[in-house]
């Protein structure tokens, strides 16, 4: 055996190490049931959202009549290039699920193993049995209220409260006039008459949306908030001066006595909605006024609200007319669909490039703030804590899958 030999000619360099190599793009399945529960009108995708998603090479498919609620036909979607299914069962069979409502006990049993669902959670509507037959189905859950952007901001919540927040001004005025039992008043007012008091009692979005309607037909807009950064945050918004105060009893009852519209507009990060106004505080209130509790998803800030429907919108408690549609954007049907889609299209050719979703999560870690449940593992601290389920860590998953 002849010895190796050393020669000063050679030169050793040492070889870059590859940590991560991004795979190639992956082509997506799309499944879109038409939605049977809670009212739900919108759908998820538009027509012009899946047109672009099939020329990037996906395919979608959509169960017949889904985009009725929106005014969008078969044909519209068929021409974009969807196919269209007659049976619910050939939608399920796609690996990723879009919903545009919250997934309901009859949907589970049409679920496949690993799937993953883009869809909303109303944690309020949330139910412990469905929860488990997900994790034993090891789906892989998105909720729509808790996907973030690069902003670090929630995009669907906010255009859904943008459009509840401009909604609100507008079912108040159909409300007021006299063929609803109203108080006859025109919201805003005109020349030589005291323009119509409005009472907002939160300064997030919502409350920020309702502001400015209001402001622009004209009413006297009053805020109300415990937050005062929030109030500050409004004022700047709204570039102009605004009167807003903490929400004190004394002064917010002296002030709910003598407005017309009492817009309740408080959110809770983690459960119900503090309840601000008392049943004593509504029956001051003058008769043919308008309560509109956009909060009502989780429990009402309103003693007296109570959950109606878009067929029965209202209900009258001593004489104040109360309106209590959980889901107001669904009345907006289309304009809500197009900002929903707005969002999710770009979200699917992301994760498309990424080369599908198990490969975005590990690059995209403001998506893993919307995952509620990863390949039948529970990641949400909430739920597990409510529903007393397993929590398991998302990041620790995902590590332990590289």
């Amino acid at each position: 055996m002849a010895r190796p030999v050393i020669s000063p000619a050679f030169s050793y360099e040492t070889l870059e190490e590859t940590l991560d190599i991004k795979p190639q793009g992956a082509r997506l399945m799309i499944g879109i049931p038409k939605e049977t529960s809670l009212q739900e009108n919108r759908i998820a995708l538009i027509p012009e959202a899946v047109a672009v998603l099939v020329n990037n090479g996906h395919e979608v498919i959509i169960e017949t009549k889904a985009g009725e609620g929106s005014k969008y036909s078969d044909k519209d979607f068929s021409e974009a290039g969807a196919r269209i299914a007659y049976d619910k069962a050939d939608v399920y069979k796609a690996p990723i699920i879009i919903k545009s409502a919250p997934v309901v006990e009859d949907d589970v049993s049409h679920l496949q193993l690993n799937q993953t669902i883009i869809s909303p959670i109303h944690l309020s509507l949330l139910k412990k049995e469905c929860i488990e037959k997900m994790m034993q189905k090891r789906i892989t859950a998105l909720s729509f209220e808790n996907l973030k952007d690069d902003s670090g901001t929630y995009p669907i919540v906010r255009s859904m409260s943008e459009i509840a927040g401009s909604a609100v001004m507008l079912i108040a005025a159909k409300y007021l006039d006299s063929a609803n039992n109203g108080k006859g008043v025109l919201l805003g007012g005109i020349s030589g008459i005291p323009p119509t008091k409005v009472i907002i009692i939160g300064a997030g979005v919502v409350g920020e949306f309702a502001c400015r309607t209001a402001m622009a037909l004209g009413a006297s807009v009053k805020v109300f908030d415990n937050n005062v950064y929030r109030l500050k945050r409004l004022q700047n918004n709204l570039g102009v001066r605004v009167w807003t105060s903490v929400i004190e009893p004394g002064i917010l009852g002296k002030q709910l006595k003598t407005c017309e519209v009492a817009v309740g507009a408080l959110s809770n990060e983690s459960g119900r909605s503090p309840i601000v106004v008392t049943e004593e505080m509504v029956m001051n209130m003058r008769p043919g006024s308008v309560v509109i509790d956009v909060s009502i998803d989780r429990g009402g800030c309103f003693e007296t609200s109570e959950i109606t429907t878009h067929e029965k919108p209202v209900i009258v408690k001593h004489g104040v007319i109360h309106y209590g549609v959980p889901n107001i954007p669904s009345g907006f049907a289309r304009t809500a669909s197009h900002a929903v889609s707005n969002v999710l299209m770009p979200l699917l050719l992301e994760a498309s490039d990424a080369g599908g979703f198990d490969e975005m999560v590990w690059h995209h870690f403001n998506l893993r703030h919307g995952i509620y449940l990863y390949k039948g593992h529970l990641t949400n601290f909430y739920i597990s804590q409510r529903f007393d389920l397993k929590y398991t860590d998302l990041n620790l998953l995902i590590a332990s899958r590289r």
